[in-house]
């Protein structure tokens, strides 16, 4: 549950002047002055809802440098016209006070929650589209990107994990309550978060896909397709596997970097995969969704239903002819595109 906080704002100049900026803010939290990096684009304006992206370190590493070293998302924020936060994690004291967002047991600290917290806080400050929070993490961070799909579904409208593993009975708890869209990048080599994990701490990345695939609803067999070699001296190569159609019409991705590492995917990092480049792949795949799913997906203009002549409903299907099993319905009956008769099926 939330706790009671106080707000302190190192740039009082964020409240009056939104051009593009940076600066870093601290929150007392749960009795921590916990800090977080705000990039406001220029084109910001106060009078439009605006999306957010979080953006979360690795496992004892620290916001300013991964905003610098990995994934500097601020010149997609000011051309996509979003704000980026990216949080620092707190010192575990069961782990030799590695920075971590997952503190080892025993522990009751919850991260979400601040993230939570965080959330209500921007949005006390900016115009912020509720509706278009995303989320995304190297590493430990991809792994708490998911835990904050779980956790605050209610929150997050889709996430982006980066390297990031789960660990086995992670989703048992796992509260999903609106379609929610998931990208995972992963290396088959990665060597911290094994792809196929020999020790069992980790579910395979094969089973994550699944569980937000089956969780979504999605096209059983997902569409495989091979993401040209651009540099084929990085010693790696991306497939992509897309599991589409699911509720709201969102969909699954990985890409898979066949002989990756344990790297943020981007033609700045030498070490890591050129083919892909992560920030531009993770903005373009979570901005496609809101909380409701697919942007202008919506039941009057993609669904179509099959009647009987007494006009019971007999089963309901989307264009792409999934069946769609829902409750009490509205049933609008399509001819040529128009609206012909209007069903109340209860």
């Amino acid at each position: 549950m939330k706790k009671f906080y106080l707000i302190i704002f190192i740039s009082l100049a964020s409240f009056f002047a939104f051009g593009q900026q940076l600066t870093t803010e601290n929150i007392l939290y749960d009795g921590n002055n916990r800090q977080y990096l705000v990039y406001v684009p220029q084109s910001y304006s106060s009078s439009s809802p605006t999306p957010i992206l979080f953006a979360f370190h690795g496992g004892s590493g620290y916001a300013n440098d991964f905003m610098n070293y990995e994934a500097d998302f601020r010149s997609i924020a000011d051309t996509a016209g979003f704000i980026l936060v990216y949080p620092q994690a707190l010192e575990d004291p069961n782990d030799g006070g590695s920075t971590n967002w997952l503190h080892k047991e025993p522990t009751d600290h919850k991260d979400e929650f601040f993230v939570e917290t965080l959330i209500d806080t921007l949005s006390s400050v900016y115009n912020i589209d509720n509706s278009r929070v995303y989320a995304c993490g190297y590493s430990l961070g991809g792994m708490f990107s998911y835990t904050l799909a779980c956790s605050i579904n209610d929150k997050i409208a889709a996430i982006g994990s980066v390297a990031g593993a789960c660990f086995y009975g992670a989703f048992a708890a796992c509260n999903v309550n609106h379609p929610t869209a998931v990208l995972t990048i992963n290396g088959t080599d990665d060597g911290i978060h094994p792809y196929n994990d020999p020790n069992g701490w980790y579910f395979p990345v094969t089973s994550i896909d699944s569980f937000w695939a089956t969780t979504n609803n999605t096209d059983i067999t997902p569409i495989v397709t091979q993401v040209p070699d651009i540099n084929p001296n990085d010693g790696s190569t991306v497939e992509r596997y897309s599991w589409q159609n699911g509720n709201g019409c969102v969909s699954v991705e990985e890409l898979k970097i066949i002989n990756g590492g344990h790297d943020w995917p981007s033609p700045l990092n030498s070490w890591a995969n050129q083919d892909i480049n992560a920030n531009v792949e993770i903005w373009n795949f979570v901005s496609k969704f809101n909380t409701s799913g697919l942007i202008n997906c919506s039941s009057t203009n993609t669904e179509n239903q099959q009647l009987s002549q007494d006009g019971k409903l007999v089963k309901r299907f989307n264009l792409l002819g999934k069946e769609v099993k829902n409750g009490s319905l509205v049933i609008d009956l399509f001819d040529n595109g128009k609206t012909k008769k209007v069903f109340i099926v209860k």
